[in-house]
This record gives C-alpha cells, structure tokens and sequence, in this order.
C-alpha cells in the first residue's frame, strides 16, 4: 500500500508533526480540521502503522511518526526543491503582486522574510504593498484591488482559500494607563465584561466574534459601543481616552503610541494571522508567494 502515498498526505503529515494542532495545521494547510484528520487516516492505513495519538486535548508522535518524520522531511524538502526549481525554469514571474495589509507590516518577520526571498526568486516581480480598511475589510480583495490579504483568523468564507499562517500572537487587552486595569500583571475575559467595548459590523461574523466576543465563557454578556467602528485610529483613541477597552495583540503597540497599556490575557485562545486569496484566482505569482512563505516558516 505504500506505492498509494500521496505528496499530499506526506506534506499534511510533516505540518501536523511541526504544529501538533489539527487547527493551526488545517490554517497552513488551507484546508479544513476534518480534511487533514481524514488525510491522516488515509497515510497511516496505507503504511499499516499509527503515527499519531491523537485525543480530544492533545496531539502527539508515536515512536513510528518520529521515525517517519525524521526519515520523510529531508526527502519530501529535497523533492520539494526538485519541483520548485522544475517549476522556476518553466515559468518566470513577472509584474505586481498587490498584497493587502491591515496594520503596518502584517505577520511581522515571517512576513518581511518571505517578500524577501520572493523577490530575490522573482526580481522581474514587484510586490505592491495595499493599505485595507477595516471598515470592508474583505471587499479590496473581493473587489480585485489586491490580490492576497494578511488577516486575522478564523475566516470561513466559501470564496475564499486560506493560505499559510503568518504568525500566532497572544491576547491582550489595551487600556489607558489611568485605568483601573492598568496595574493588573494580567486579566480575565471574564473582567472584559465590567467594561465597555467596541465592535465593528463590517468584518465576517466568525472573525468578529473571536476578535470581540459578545460574551464570556461564564455567559457575561459584554458590552458594546451603540456605533460601530470604522477605524483602527479611532480605537486607539477611544481606548486613549478611557471610553472602552479592546482585546487585541501585542504588535498593535507598535502603532498606538504610549498612551495606552496592554494587559495579557492568558484565557483567552492565541490570535493567528494568515494569507487569504479568492478560490477563483489562477495568478502562478499568488501561489509562488504563498509556498515561499510556506518554506520560510519551516526554515
């Protein structure tokens, strides 16, 4: 049954075998927990041989999934390099590669690393970096005025293929530093809801929820501004002044200014940050930044 493995499985695997979350592998993969639980399956009935325990808590390698990671990941790199050079001397990229970015340099040094390497592979290629608004925060590229975006997660949308994840940042929550949170070395959802937060209507109802919830895990319902946001500046600026609080990421300090203290919140799941595409697209230079990016985060 071995002659039946795919690449495909063989790829699923070593990512799962990186991560050891069906989640955080399901994002890189650009595929659902389901579709890489089910690959899985597929790999391990082929090689007669479990690789993985799995439960509903934890993932982890049986002594057989060690040896076949440590034996297939130099392979499957090597062939990996066969076909992407194959690939290189077939085609030669060229023209602008518009990618859409929220805040600053989105995904931070995996990013900037990838975009390096990309462009020293494709120096006919230009990347054209987009500020997106957050008040349609998927319509650039909906609207094809980019043609990739770096964005928080999760998303489920049919149109579109989540690509490899940029990064995963802890949760924090911004407030002024004469709040009465300020001083606290950290904080729960749970105080969230003693305070007033801001919400925004034009950004996916999966995501929103994640990056705000409504409520806590105790059923505290949390509250929200009467108007929507439209802005990250106008978030600092209400944060500034004390009018709400907001839970976001540590990178956002970067861009707010002094005026405002970030308290980690250790309840609440990491935030991850992926590339996004419109399953329609066929531009090869989407494609050709999305496994550079791949690569450069299992370097």
């Amino acid at each position: 049954m071995w002659a039946d493995v795919e690449l495909r499985e063989i790829r699923a695997f070593l990512v799962l075998a990186q991560e050891l979350h069906f989640g955080h592998s399901a994002e890189r993969l650009g595929v659902t927990q389901a579709r890489v639980s089910q690959t899985l399956r597929e790999l391990e009935r082929k090689l007669g041989q479990q690789l993985m325990h799995r439960t509903s808590r934890r993932v982890t390698l049986t002594p057989a999934g060690e040896r076949f990671r440590d034996e297939v990941g130099p392979a499957s790199g090597a062939l990996g390099d066969i076909l992407s050079r194959f690939e290189a001397a077939r085609e030669t990229l060229e023209g602008t590669l518009r990618v859409g970015i929220v805040a600053g340099p989105s995904g931070g040094s995996p990013l900037l690393a990838a975009v390096d390497r990309f462009t020293a592979a494709h120096p006919g290629c230009e990347i054209d970096f987009r500020d997106v608004s957050l008040a349609d925060i998927l319509g650039a590229l909906r609207h094809g005025e980019v043609d990739m975006l770096a964005v928080r997660l999760p998303l489920d949308q049919p149109d579109l293929v989540v690509g490899p994840t940029l990064s995963h940042e802890p949760r924090v929550l911004a407030v002024s530093r004469d709040h009465p949170l300020a001083r606290r070395s950290e904080v729960s959802i749970e105080d969230v809801a003693d305070y007033k937060v801001g919400w925004f209507d034009t950004v996916p109802e999966e995501l929103a929820e994640a990056l705000l919830p409504s409520r806590t895990p105790e059923g505290r319902p949390i509250e929200r501004l009467r108007r929507p946001i439209r802005n990250l500046s106008e978030v600092a600026m209400l944060v500034a002044r004390g009018d709400i609080v907001h839970l976001t990421v540590p990178s956002m300090a970067d861009y707010w200014g002094p005026d405002i203290v970030y308290i980690p919140v250790p309840d609440m799941p990491e935030s991850a940050e992926a590339f996004v595409w419109l399953r329609r697209n066929t531009d090869n230079k989407v494609r050709e930044l999305a496994r550079i990016t791949r690569e450069t985060l299992d370097l």
